[in-house]
């Protein structure tokens, strides 16, 4: 990947259009593993909760045993694991020093739980377990995924949320942004629904990068259930400066030493 537009730094183009591959190749410590697979659980828990015709006595079983596991987690340490955070994933945020590490391929395999925010993001993170979750990949010029979301997510009978759909698109085209070689937020996200798009069924989603004037970077994506055409989106992100970024990672910081 070449495109570097005017005013992007170099480095950030490279971790943009190169990050996804390497955070996939980041050795699955055990610590990590069990992690996923934790995640992996409370997602099956949700969509068979919202599915359950249980009775009474059934149901109760089952709080008391998740009752269980929340106090056996409530017991164990808690705080961040992990080096920056989860919207980094698809927005390409400040360029650390261990991202450019990352860049160079000089980032330790023993490092990997530190720098597995990617792990986190609630789309497209396997430990977080209120992502479906969504696997994006770059394609020289594009992004392109697939999903399945659960019952958990239904909207109309049999069908995926409108507002899953919208966020979904929002960070399929987060991530189609850092193709311009800069951090973005979004400005402005414009959905269009075309056919209902089917729970439980894999979804495959697709981003390209538009075109970039001064700050505003602009992109388009679709999703699509096989052949079929379920949505489609425009999206406007603003890049901004790494000062920028560093004051909102400074800001959630003291947030959480504080504990809110």
């Amino acid at each position: 990947m070449t495109l570097e537009p005017d005013g992007a730094d170099p480095v950030a183009a490279e971790l943009a259009t190169s990050r996804i591959e390497r955070l996939h190749a980041l050795e699955l410590t055990p610590r990590r593993a069990e992690l996923h697979r934790l995640a992996a659980a409370n997602r099956a828990v949700i969509e068979r909760l919202v599915c359950t015709t249980a009775t009474e006595e059934q149901l109760a079983e089952a709080a008391d045993a998740l009752e269980a596991v929340a106090e056996l987690l409530g017991a164990m340490p808690s705080g961040q694991s992990y080096e920056g955070f989860s919207e980094a994933a698809n927005a390409g945020a400040a360029i650390t020093e261990q991202a450019r590490a990352l860049v160079a391929g000089e980032f330790r395999s023993t490092e990997s739980e530190a720098f597995a925010f990617f792990d986190h993001s609630p789309f497209i993170g396997p430990a977080n377990p209120l992502s479906p979750p969504i696997d994006l990949q770059y394609r020289e010029d594009r992004v392109e995924g697939t999903v399945t979301f659960g019952a958990a997510y239904e909207g109309p009978p049999g069908c995926v949320h409108g507002g899953y759909v919208a966020a979904a698109f929002d960070e399929l085209l987060g991530a189609t942004q850092s193709l311009s070689g800069s951090a973005g937020m979004t400005a402005r996200l414009i959905v269009n629904y075309r056919s209902p798009t089917p729970l439980r069924t894999e979804l495959r989603l697709e981003g390209e990068f538009a075109g970039r004037d001064g700050r505003k970077i602009t992109t388009v994506g679709r999703i699509f259930a096989g052949d079929t055409l379920c949505a489609e989106a425009e999206g406007l992100f603003i890049s901004m400066e790494g000062e920028r970024f560093r004051a909102l990672l400074e800001a959630r910081g003291a947030r959480m030493e504080g504990g809110s």
